[in-house]
């Protein structure tokens, strides 16, 4: 099945680099970027949410299925605003959603799994829930079978605690009590290649690593793999963070992933311990 993907970003890249995908197709924000996909074989196309234009229409044509991994933003969803009549002339039978597990909102440090409630309260996350439904809607005009998979924070190389715990810069803010699933990067690749090969058409999925931590203990880790001393500690209610970073503690859970292992897949990185390992080229312990 080949693969257009609306965000050839962070996760789409990983998973054309595991080379198990048709990911053929997809769009960038950046003509730098367009071209350092093609050069990898990826027919990219610079597309920032607006009208699409007659070559990418034709790039979605040519593929059989969607993955969406670009965020909505202040106007929605940048590929059903920007692009929705070219896709409704696709003719796309399915469409894979990467969402986020945050669209769960607070369940106070309780575990939740896919049947739960949407109840977020960030603008962030009412984004998503508003994007996630955008799509359903769209799959019940086109006859397309959309997959939501709602991933946890996401991690892998490039993207860890190790660039501020060097620099000193690293500091562990602490609410008692409070936890956070996360997934690698690697893991979500392996995810959307189960969901399409095995899972059934239309179904939503928690990509989510089943170990949710509180964030200082992934910091000690990653501090204890470098030889260094833990970071020091900040109290949440007296540390002075941005408002989307004060918003990652306003809600609690623990998510769970049955559901997504009941189609066989596991992940790599059970826990973030064996991810930062992996980043770091550590063995496994």
């Amino acid at each position: 099945m080949t693969l257009f993907a609306f965000g050839l970003g962070y996760s789409a890249a990983r998973l054309a680099a595991r080379g198990r995908s048709a990911l053929v197709s997809g769009t960038t924000r950046s003509a730098t970027a367009a071209a350092q996909w093609r050069a990898r074989g990826v027919d990219a196309h610079v597309f920032d949410g607006s009208a699409a234009d007659a070559d990418l229409g034709e790039a979605l044509r040519r593929a059989q299925a969607g993955l969406i991994s670009a965020p909505p933003d202040a106007l929605g969803d940048p590929a059903l605003r920007g692009a929705g009549a070219a896709l409704r002339a696709a003719g796309w039978r399915r469409v894979v959603y990467l969402s986020t597990v945050g669209v769960y909102g607070d369940a106070g440090g309780g575990w939740v799994d896919e049947g739960g409630p949407l109840a977020a309260t960030t603008p962030r996350a009412r984004a998503r829930i508003e994007a996630e439904a955008a799509w359903a809607a769209f799959g019940r005009e086109t006859g397309a079978e959309i997959d939501i998979l709602r991933l946890g924070g996401i991690y892998g190389p490039g993207r860890g605690p190790f660039d501020k715990l060097r620099s000193g810069e690293a500091r562990a803010v602490v609410k008692p009590g409070q936890v956070f699933n996360r997934i690698h990067v690697d893991d979500i690749a392996g995810a959307v290649e189960t969901v399409i090969s095995e899972g059934r058409p239309g179904a939503i999925y928690n990509v989510v690593d089943g170990s949710p931590s509180p964030p200082e203990d992934v910091l000690d880790y990653g501090a204890d793999l470098l030889g260094l001393p833990p970071p020091p500690r900040e109290a949440f209610d007296s540390a002075a963070l941005s408002p989307m970073a004060r918003s990652f503690y306003e809600e609690n859970r623990r998510v769970r992933n049955d559901r997504l292992r009941a189609l066989g897949w596991a992940p790599a990185y059970p826990t973030y311990r064996e991810g930062l390992r992996a980043i770091l080229g550590f063995p496994p312990s």
